[in-house]
């Protein structure tokens, strides 16, 4: 079926590109992309469409790192450095979804606010509890989330007896978590939670897996000086913290690793040349006062950085909002290097938190062509009259600052329209 948007059409094709459509029409057929037209072709004259007047249709939001089992915690211990924040809050309310009605309150909750506020894509952290994670599957499923979900392993350095596994026990609930997975959008990845959390003996059962089973995997790396002091203490065969993940074959290509506040050239190096993916985390490296990371840097080397909100370390879960503090946080960075390294800008900015985390997906950039269809409209008629007519960028711009979930009047994930009007 050929089905037709207009609108204003906003995206980003490349780094700090946008490309403005105004008053244009996308076209869709059986949700995949035909193209993004100024004019309508005589070919899809007669084909059913949704007119969005003066909205801003734009890419839809991806989120490339969030703990699901943290969601409760939003805001708390934000005074706290990472190791003691895991520790007081994290490690016990994580415990709580052993409860399954408990996990299925939470999910239900977490997945209808995603996608009320964009995001239509996640890599995600669930707990270490397999039926727990077997709901926020099915709940992301549900809200029309996609993307990929990881249940969390962690035999040492947790709490024993109430949030801590065996070896034996997280390898054999890993497997069957996996024989479980039968879901349509929504994919399994493999989940060491960092180097600390894991024994020798179970990241290389789990980089087994992802060879045998072809997986992706997701971690963190180098997000604060203590952690990383602590993994040379735990691995003192390994020069640098990335290796302690190389040496089980979890370093590899689309590997995520969260933060990477103080990775050196070295590790920058490895990261480019594996074809790791950096989940850049700016919120929570903040909150935490972890430190920075050298986003502009990376890009330069051509790593490839997508962005994520981090809940609870980072205390929002709109992607909009990652986005500006990413912004932020680059305008920092650029402070502290003595104005040497230029700040992210907010094409930019958009452009890590929309195409470079959908590129993880198989995606082109921007409304490409070939993909199914992750957009959302934006109903900006609230917001406080300006001074003079705003051209379409303007009020794009204003849009990523200003945004508030009822501005988001429609939402469509992979190709299907899932918030909003739909296309008879």
């Amino acid at each position: 079926m050929v089905q037709v948007l207009k609108g204003n059409i906003v995206q980003a094709p490349a780094l700090g590109e946008l490309q403005i459509t105004e008053q244009g029409y996308l076209v869709l057929e059986d949700g995949v992309i035909r193209g993004v037209y100024d004019r309508l072709p005589l070919e899809y004259a007669t084909a059913p469409l949704v007119d969005y007047g003066q909205a801003l249709v734009m890419q839809s939001f991806a989120d490339m790192h969030l703990h699901a089992p943290q969601y409760p915690m939003l805001g708390m211990g934000m005074d706290l450095p990472l190791l003691e924040w895991l520790d007081t809050y994290t490690f016990p309310t994580e415990a709580r979804f052993a409860d399954t009605d408990y996990a299925r309150r939470i999910y239900r909750r977490l997945a209808t606010d995603l996608i009320t506020n964009g995001t239509t894509r996640v890599c995600m952290f669930s707990s270490l509890h397999t039926d727990a994670t077997w709901i926020l599957m099915e709940e992301l499923e549900r809200a029309g989330v996609t993307g990929y979900v990881g249940k969390v392993n962690m035999d040492r350095n947790g709490l024993p007896g109430i949030l801590q596994e065996t070896t034996e026990e997280s390898v054999r609930e890993t497997l069957r978590w996996l024989e479980g997975c039968h879901f349509d959008h929504v994919k399994p990845i493999l989940t060491p939670r960092f180097t600390p959390s894991c024994t020798d003996e179970l990241m290389a059962a789990l980089g087994r897996l992802a060879q045998e089973k072809g997986l992706y995997v997701q971690s963190h790396l180098s997000e604060n000086l203590g952690e990383i002091q602590w993994v040379k203490e735990l691995h003192p065969d390994c020069q640098q913290y990335w290796e302690t993940y190389d040496k089980y074959g979890l370093w590899k290509e689309h590997t995520i690793m969260a933060h990477c506040v103080h990775s050196d050239r070295r590790e920058c190096d490895a990261m480019r040349r594996a074809g790791v993916v950096v989940a850049h985390c700016a919120g929570s490296n903040i909150n935490l006062c972890s430190g920075v990371s050298p986003v502009r840097e990376m890009l330069q080397q051509g790593i490839w950085v997508t962005l994520g909100s981090d809940i609870a370390g980072g205390a929002c879960l709109p992607m909009y909002k990652v986005a500006t503090m990413s912004i932020r946080a680059s305008k920092i960075k650029r402070i502290e290097t003595d104005w040497s390294e230029d700040f992210l800008t907010v094409p930019e900015a958009y452009y890590l938190a929309t195409s470079s985390g959908h590129r993880y997906f198989g995606d082109g950039d921007g409304f490409a062509p070939g993909n199914r269809l992750h957009a959302i409209v934006v109903d900006d008629g609230d917001f406080t009259e300006a001074s003079h007519p705003l051209t379409v960028r303007e009020r794009f711009e204003r849009a990523i600052y200003m945004l508030h979930r009822h501005n988001i009047t429609a939402v469509w994930s992979d190709g299907r329209c899932v918030v909003g009007q739909m296309l008879q």
